[in-house]
């Protein structure tokens, strides 16, 4: 099997656990092949054995690769984005970051989850994206995202207006700080900080939620993905700052955003103990009493 591996050059990613994984995936036999950034990192502080090649673009990996291991948190795998692309790959994330809602491999579960890669004791569960459309050239060909668009104030305290509209009608002014257009995935990132409700995988769902709303009645709303959002802002500032996930771009505030879903999906991988209300249960510790 041939694995590729992405990972930020962080201390986090310089302990016995990234020994383990190499170890462990030498013993199968896999062809390894490393972001060559990360790999330049941890060849240093480690002792990484075997037959080992490097990638630095998603050219190098389309239709060579089984599957893509994202070492970190979240954000690390969100990246993993750029490489994998509509290319089909699988991407199963190892946290060695916080929380990890994407990155739900504990460093303790490596042997057993490459036990399970290796064997094929795995489903592939399909997460929708969205798309991003206004000025030419924004955010290049990674215009898309798996969590969220955000739309922000920058560099002043006053607050923006936001207009937005479904497939062309008109819903509503959202005076604030910015608003939120996530995913089902992205539901249990921002906008849930943000007071967004948890929106199962698979629901085929946008969530936009302002971002503190000055007006206390507006709410976060769920709509369906097959409807166009356009985003129009104004206020004070001629800028105003737009994030792709953990990819960020200053924007005139005369530009009109236009997001829409993908018309391709990413691919997590999910090892047999794995399922989205576990997940739930463990990372926002559901159902445990904290009182004693």
């Amino acid at each position: 099997m041939q694995i590729a591996i992405y990972g930020r050059s962080t201390n986090d990613n310089t302990s016995e656990y990234i020994q383990q994984l190499f170890h462990k995936l030498n013993e199968y036999k896999a062809e390894i092949l490393v972001y060559e950034p990360f790999y330049s990192f941890i060849k240093q502080k480690l002792e990484i054995a075997g037959n080992i090649k490097t990638f630095s673009s998603h050219t190098h990996l389309k239709g060579k690769v089984d599957a893509m291991l994202s070492l970190g948190g979240d954000g690390t795998f969100l990246e993993t984005l750029a490489f994998v692309r509509d290319s089909g790959i699988p991407v199963l994330g190892i946290n060695t970051g916080r929380l990890g809602f994407l990155a739900n491999v504990a460093k303790s579960e490596i042997n057993v989850a490459i036990d399970a890669l290796m064997n094929k004791k795995f489903s592939i569960e399909t997460r929708s994206l969205l798309s991003v459309s206004g000025p030419k050239g924004l955010f290049g060909e990674m215009h898309y995202g798996l969590n969220e668009l955000t739309v922000l104030k920058k560099d002043t305290s006053s607050m923006i207006t936001i207009n937005a509209y479904i497939n062309g009608e008109f819903l509503n002014s959202y005076f604030a700080d910015g608003l939120i257009i996530a995913t089902p995935t992205g539901s249990t990132a921002y906008s849930l900080s943000c007071g967004g409700p948890l929106v199962m995988p698979g629901s085929e769902n946008f969530v936009i939620t302002p971002i503190a709303p000055h007006n206390l009645n507006v709410r976060p709303l769920v709509i369906s993905d097959n409807n166009v959002i356009t985003l129009k802002v104004e206020g004070r500032s001629p800028n105003y700052l737009v994030t792709l996930d953990s990819r960020s771009e200053v924007i005139e505030s005369n530009i009109e955003l236009t997001i829409e879903k993908a018309d391709f999906s990413a691919h997590l991988i999910k090892l047999e103990n794995q399922s989205f209300f576990t997940t739930m249960r463990n990372k926002l510790l559901w159902g445990l009493d904290k009182r004693n």
